[in-house]
């Protein structure tokens, strides 16, 4: 994979503000908005369904801001920001088919698991985020395909092609940057979701890497965040009769 963004002045300074705040803005402000989510959680009916049409309205204004760089830089193409055809486009298929295959087996195992009432892996980190409801159900599902295309195209295609672009970055350097601005993305859950979404991260950028195309990183990111937002959530009843034991 090779790309060779040529950034207008005007795409530099809309992507160099867009980086600063995923560098900056937005591990402070997820951890505070996911804060006060988990608190409101059990005492407001609506704070779900409103947090999750936040996070749409914001992923696709953040997309928004990504594709404005694209069109400001009459010298950069769609390919340079991953839009494009995978290199090995016949091998895609069974690739994403496989990851399907992994998402609906682990999920149908989580399942089980929370019929049984047994630990999920997980699910404490993200509780607050898990639908008890049909209508928070649609919307978490509507979350995880959001998240899936908007940030595989902010994080890897806009960020790497401003690495390369404007800061004169090799594609390797510039894609570990990426990773390590998307691993703080994860700090709302603590050190251990910054190490997660580093693990993440770094799969869907050899993804990305590995194919020229954002298309695998997205199909991959939509399954796993699909199968991770539809979590049964734990039993409030279950909780309340045991106060001394944690979540699982």
């Amino acid at each position: 994979m090779s790309i060779s963004p040529d950034l207008s002045v005007a795409a530099t300074a809309v992507g160099g503000a867009l980086a600063a705040y995923l560098l900056l803005g937005e591990p402070w402000l997820g951890r505070r908005m996911y804060g006060s989510l988990a608190r409101r959680r059990a005492t407001e009916p609506g704070a779900l369904v409103r947090y999750f049409g936040y996070v749409i309205a914001a992923w696709w204004g953040l997309a928004a801001l990504a594709v404005a760089v694209l069109l400001l830089s009459p010298g950069a193409a769609p390919a340079d920001f991953g839009v494009t055809l995978p290199d090995d486009a016949p091998y895609t298929v069974p690739v994403v088919l496989l990851f399907g295959v992994a998402a609906a087996a682990s999920s149908r195992h989580f399942q089980e698991l929370a019929r049984q009432g047994k630990h999920i892996p997980g699910r404490a980190a993200i509780e607050a985020m898990l639908p008890r409801t049909g209508r928070e159900r649609r919307l978490a599902v509507a979350a995880a395909v959001t998240d899936g295309i908007c940030a595989e195209f902010v994080y890897r295609g806009l960020l790497i092609a401003f690495g390369v672009g404007a800061l004169g970055l090799p594609l390797y350097a510039a894609a570990a940057l990426s990773l390590a601005v998307y691993a703080l993305a994860g700090w709302y859950q603590g050190g251990t979701g910054v190490l997660v979404f580093a693990l993440f991260g770094a799969l869907l950028t050899g993804l990305y890497l590995a194919t020229g195309s954002l298309l695998l990183s997205v199909a991959v990111h939509v399954m796993l965040s699909v199968r991770d937002l539809t979590i049964p959530a734990p039993d409030p009843a279950v909780r309340e009769a045991k106060p001394g034991v944690s979540a699982p």
